[in-house]
């Protein structure tokens, strides 16, 4: 079977049922997908990759960014689409069906992108992000609200940009994304195309102060030169208003845990 569409999905192997559940949420699709598992050396990885008909790459050791590039290098074939997931996150259903209609729709489009339901540990969910059309306007001097789950870009695109920024350990979906948008329009999808899974463990949650500094070299390296003088006007209040969303989908995470434990 040819598939139009490269998902890969970095994982270190240490949570075997989201990694199962992740891949479940791939395999239901009704529109097919390559799947690449990069993951350090581990035989019961590799077993799983074959038993979902995924192939298995080794994680180069050099951060989650050049582990994404590696997946995306590794893949045989020609695809129109690609992107990746998280081994904590979810594709919602149609999700790719809706996504690769739109780009299909809109071929001067480079990416598309859709709603994003936030979701705890045990899958309650918490918040739904609706990435509004207004998030992309605000890309290159505000908070980053376009999900990376369920966004799909389009291989030429991302060849053209040369994938991934590796020396992001962070931030190089902000990135991606500020470099895609001078190649052309984003495309968004009404319904809900992914689940963002937040947990202590997710290295978006554990580690705010740094994802937030390495948004901020990311939108000054996207900015004219003349711009980049002043964005000491506009990074206070938009740190605050990032800091400000994360603790609110905190207290509803700590809400629904004391919840589920009752």
């Amino acid at each position: 079977m040819t598939h139009r569409i490269l998902l890969v999905v970095p994982t270190l192997g240490k949570r075997h049922d989201l990694l199962e559940a992740c891949l479940r949420s791939i395999r239901s699709q009704s529109t097919p997908a390559e799947v690449v598992i990069v993951s350090p050396p581990n035989p019961a990885i590799r077993a799983f990759a074959d038993s979902v008909s995924a192939q298995w790459v080794e994680d180069p050791k050099e951060g989650l960014s050049a582990a994404i590039n590696a997946g995306v290098r590794s893949a045989q074939g020609h695809f129109d689409y690609l992107s990746w997931l998280g081994d904590d996150d979810l594709l919602t259903a149609e999700s790719l069906a809706h996504s690769s209609h739109a780009l299909d729709e809109s071929p001067t489009a480079v990416l598309a992108y859709g709603p994003c339901i936030y979701i705890d540990a045990a899958g309650t969910n918490l918040w739904t992000n609706s990435a509004q059309p207004w998030v992309v306007s605000v890309l290159a001097w505000g908070p980053q609200l376009v999900p990376q789950p369920g966004m799909l870009v389009r291989s030429t695109t991302w060849n053209e940009v040369g994938g991934l920024d590796e020396s992001y350990s962070m931030a190089f979906d902000f990135d991606l994304l500020l470099r895609l948008k001078k190649r052309g329009h984003f495309v968004r999808v009404d319904q809900p195309v992914s689940c963002f899974r937040w947990h202590s463990d997710s290295l978006t949650v554990d580690d705010r102060a740094r994802n937030l500094r390495e948004s901020e070299r990311a939108k000054r390296a996207a900015l004219p030169p003349s711009l980049r003088r002043i964005t000491w006007l506009w990074e206070p209040p938009v740190r605050w208003a990032t800091r400000l969303a994360a603790s609110r989908v905190q207290a509803r995470a700590r809400r629904a845990a004391t919840g589920n434990a009752s």
